[in-house]
């Protein structure tokens, strides 16, 4: 299984969500942090897209080059592109040159995105949410695959016989597909023959059984081989030299940062004894010491038949560079281990 970790750009905050530092100081603490990841043994990376104040990924392929210059082994991906509102043609642009800065380590996860800023940014309309996913996955499909592209859709001027260049140093770019709790994503993924990107954010994880399993029917239906139908597991998470260190360090950040976004979404403040639940042993967080982490991973493997990737959310509780860093180097140097020890 890879282990890695996945970022929004999130800026450091006080208890009270007031932004500390500057965005160029957040992006040299970030950069740094990839680095220490490559340099502890984590397999992946990834990079969200949000365009918000918080958050500094709006151009997450601009971040990755950066990362690629500093980093040797660490594979570099997007987590996730917003691919609804954005170019396939561009994406898939970015993404070759990045595989070729990163001598083959580019991927991209492909996902609706789960904040919808990006829609009236962009001047599109989200009643067509998912019908501007589906085309332009679509489209990022058929360019990953063809050198010379014949495609016409509805969004998008046509393309008669055009190259799209550069072509990235892999045959072909990794595509993962990034889904929520939608069956119909699920199937949509298997029956692409797509590696699925889960993210679970709350509840159980072990409920999200019944999807998987929808994902690799689909997937077998369709005649694509089981090693290609991969799955993957993204989660929030914090590791500390002791569970109760974790805990402590994480929750008072995680809790403002959730009860100021839920409070958008019209959803209770987030709760200590909500936290806790979500933090069980069946529930979808994973803030604790390194054994006890590597130990849920394993049973969130098992209860959904065998996950081929894990990838940390950390940078969603106002914690400063030096707290997510040691985090980072525990997770390389001793949950990552473990879990490949099985």
């Amino acid at each position: 299984m890879e282990i890695g970790i996945d970022s929004f750009a999130a800026f450091p905050t006080d208890g009270n969500g007031t932004i500390k530092g500057t965005a160029q100081e957040a992006i040299m603490a970030l950069l740094a942090r990839i680095k220490l990841a490559d340099e502890v043994g984590l397999d992946v990376f990834g990079i969200g897209e949000h365009h918000r104040k918080e958050f500094l990924d709006s151009a997450t392929a601009i971040i990755l080059a950066a990362a690629a210059a500093q980093t040797h082994k660490i594979k570099l991906t997007s987590a996730v592109a917003v691919l609804s509102a954005a170019d396939p043609v561009r994406i898939f642009q970015e993404f070759a040159t990045l595989d070729l800065v990163s001598n083959g380590r580019a991927e991209l996860v492909v996902g609706r995105g789960s904040f919808t800023e990006a829609f009236p940014l962009f001047g599109l309309r989200l009643e067509d949410y998912d019908k501007l996913f589906a085309e332009k996955l679509g489209l990022l499909l058929q360019i990953n695959e063809n050198e010379v592209v014949n495609w016409s859709g509805k969004f998008r001027p046509a393309l008669n016989d055009q190259p799209i260049y550069p072509r990235p140093l892999q045959k072909q770019l990794p595509i993962w597909l990034g889904v929520g709790g939608t069956p119909g994503s699920f199937v949509r993924a298997g029956s692409l023959g797509l590696p699925l990107m889960v993210a679970v954010i709350g509840g159980e994880t072990h409920r999200f059984r019944p999807l998987i399993d929808l994902y690799r029917e689909a997937g077998e239906k369709a005649g694509h081989p089981k090693e290609k139908l991969k799955v993957g597991l993204h989660s929030l998470g914090f590791v500390g030299k002791s569970h109760e260190e974790a805990v402590e360090t994480y929750y008072p950040g995680y809790a403002e940062t959730f009860t100021r976004i839920g409070k958008e979404r019209g959803w209770p403040p987030v709760t200590r004894g909500q936290f806790e639940a979500q933090n069980s042993r069946r529930g979808a967080y994973l803030v604790g010491e390194p054994v006890e982490v590597a130990e849920k991973i394993l049973r969130h493997s098992e209860a959904l038949g065998g996950i081929d990737r894990f990838t940390f959310q950390m940078d969603n509780a106002g914690l400063s560079h030096e707290q997510l860093s040691e985090s980072i180097e525990l997770i390389g140097k001793e949950v990552s281990p473990l879990v490949k020890k099985g």
